[in-house]
């Protein structure tokens, strides 16, 4: 078993704020929280396609871009979340400038 560590979830509270699991990474809500990214992850590659299509058609309308772009800033924050909740739980070595410029191991920069 390892050590139970703080894990940024990819879903936020009712307030809007960013939830957290303290675990070692095996339990219920881990497999749960596994499964949203993958399918948020999927759902970025898949609007990642649309989008090219769209573009490359050149016969959007403004309201077409307008819903392209809202979807793409949604699916950008999952996937910026992801990234966040991934890089927070690998290990920082030794040399890591950005823990010795801060003095913390990852700053949280999530809203």
């Amino acid at each position: 078993m390892t050590d139970p560590v703080a894990r940024l979830l990819p879903w936020v509270g009712p307030e809007g704020k960013p939830c957290f699991l303290v675990s070692d990474g095996t339990g219920y809500v881990s497999r749960v929280a596994d499964g949203i990214e993958a399918a948020q992850l999927g759902s970025a590659a898949d609007l990642i396609e649309e989008a090219l299509r769209v573009l490359a058609e050149r016969t959007w309308t403004p309201g077409e871009i307008h819903l392209l772009a809202v979807e793409l800033t949604a699916s950008l924050i999952d996937v910026r979340r992801i990234a966040e909740s991934r890089g927070a739980r690998l290990p920082v070595p030794d040399h890591d400038p950005d823990v010795s410029a801060t003095g913390r191991e990852h700053p949280q920069t999530m809203p």
